[in-house]
């Protein structure tokens, strides 16, 4: 009989902290291995392709000083999924960095196996002839964009995580992979059904977002054995309760009943969630179908511009009023006044917070104006220098641009800040947000960081 195996999902994601109480209760009881997520599409496209992080290294470093020397002292590993945000070679370069940097303090060492999962251009080109399908409502892929992908990577799941297992690594730093492979390859490895290991990992990939009050800055201890597992916050001040557990199991997911991984669909139907005590709770019943095809996400951004912007506040009541009036008088003049950059160049953007900046038109404008709106102007060039330009346009346009029955002449803007303007740097876009039916390689490699 497969023996319980107890883990730590330390936070919802790594660098964005976790109470040293957690900690501390955790490490109380026997642990198999910590893990943690370090990673996700939901930044958006910017940080794959610009190869940089989106939680800072002075946190990624306080988080990771914390627990290297625990799984020293307990020889258990440390499980760390799509490194560095993204996942792509220069994400996961930054996280060995701050690993060899804390073990250089420790003066210690750790055995690390690292999973590359970045795409060469050869299995692009064969991905693009005729094996790449939609993903999350992506478009068809523009073959055009085939050599033209920023730091393209394949997502995988538990099986690279498993071997690199098998290797006796104290630490393993993966690539880009899914969530749930982080916390569900040492369950499966050891023998655990493999649905009640991804459903037990989707729940801890979000660390305490499962308990009450949320937490994703904060520990989940899960506990799994053949036909069950439990989830608890080592934290006394989070509780969860079946009603949560069951609610973050639709966590990202449009059907309550399953949610889908590379190994298949994950059956939630006959789950049960049984409160244990007032913060444990109990989950039965998940069920793996194994795929019928294996696929593999693969994405990739590609370079469009440059961005800049400006920030400002609307409180005129007529301005409020007309600004669709305003907005299309702005897009004209700065037409007509720019000449450093051609038409089809250059986009123009205006988000007005308070009105529709976030529906953007998918809700109807309230009947009643809002007092106050906040505007950001944005622009994306070919150069920063141009898209500085036209947003300087914009702005001057836009802070003395007319609207009917305007009484005044003053500005109609307001600036929080001076400068005005943003340069924002390089944009990106995702070219290759989409599924392949080919197996890419994963490159695994073992090395010492000291």
């Amino acid at each position: 009989m497969t023996k319980t195996i107890r883990y730590l999902s330390l936070c919802g994601l790594l660098g964005y902290g976790y109470s040293l109480a957690s900690l501390e209760n955790a490490l109380k009881q026997e642990l198999d291995f910590i893990g943690v997520d370090a990673g996700s599409t939901d930044p958006g496209p910017y940080y794959l392709g610009s190869g940089k992080g989106f939680v800072k290294r002075l946190q990624v470093k306080r988080d990771l000083a914390l627990i290297l020397p625990v799984i020293k002292e307990r020889k258990i590993p440390l499980i760390i999924g799509s490194a560095g945000g993204s996942g792509a070679r220069p994400h996961v370069e930054s996280v060995l960095e701050i690993i060899t940097e804390i073990a250089g303090e420790m003066q210690s060492s750790f055995k690390t196996a690292v999973i590359y999962s970045d795409l060469d251009n050869d299995f692009l080109h064969r991905a693009a002839d005729g094996h790449l399908f939609s993903c999350g409502g992506s478009g068809e892929f523009n073959t055009l964009y085939t050599d033209k992908l920023s730091n393209p990577v394949a997502q995988f799941g538990t099986e690279p995580i498993i071997s690199a297992l098998e290797t006796g690594a104290e630490i393993i730093v993966a690539g880009r992979c899914c969530d749930t492979a982080v916390f569900a390859s040492y369950p499966i490895w050891k023998g655990i059904p493999a649905g009640l290991a991804l459903h037990a990992a989707k729940i801890a990939e979000c660390g305490a977002l499962c308990a009450r009050p949320v937490g994703a800055n904060d520990s989940l201890l899960v506990e799994i054995s053949e036909d069950h597992f439990t989830v608890e916050p080592p934290n006394p001040v989070r509780k969860c309760t079946p009603d949560s557990v069951a609610a973050h199991s639709l966590y990202e997911q449009p059907d309550p009943n399953c949610f889908y991984e590379p190994e298949g669909k994950i059956d939630l139907s006959g789950c049960s969630f049984e409160a244990l005590t007032d913060s444990k709770v109990k989950v039965s019943g998940s069920q793996l179908i194994p795929a019928e095809l294996n696929t593999t996400k693969l994405e990739g951004a590609r370079m469009i511009g440059y961005r800049s912007i400006s920030i400002a506040g609307l409180r005129d009541p007529g301005a409020i009023a007309h600004l669709d009036d305003i907005e299309s008088g702005v897009r004209n003049a700065v037409a007509e006044s720019a000449n450093f950059v051609s038409a089809g160049e250059y986009s123009l953007r205006f988000l007005r917070y308070g009105v529709d900046g976030v529906t953007r038109g998918n809700e109807a404008l309230p009947e009643i104006p809002p007092r106050e709106v906040g505007l950001v102007i944005e622009a994306v060039a070919p150069s920063q220098e141009k898209a500085d330009a036209l947003v300087a346009l914009a702005r001057s346009k836009a802070l003395h641009q007319g609207f009917p029955e305007r009484k005044a002449t003053a500005g109609n803007l307001a600036f929080p800040f001076s400068p005005s303007d943003f340069s924002g740097g390089a944009v990106y876009e995702f070219a290759l947000y989409h599924l392949t039916d080919l197996t890419p390689e994963y490159k695994t490699e073992i090395v010492v960081l000291k």
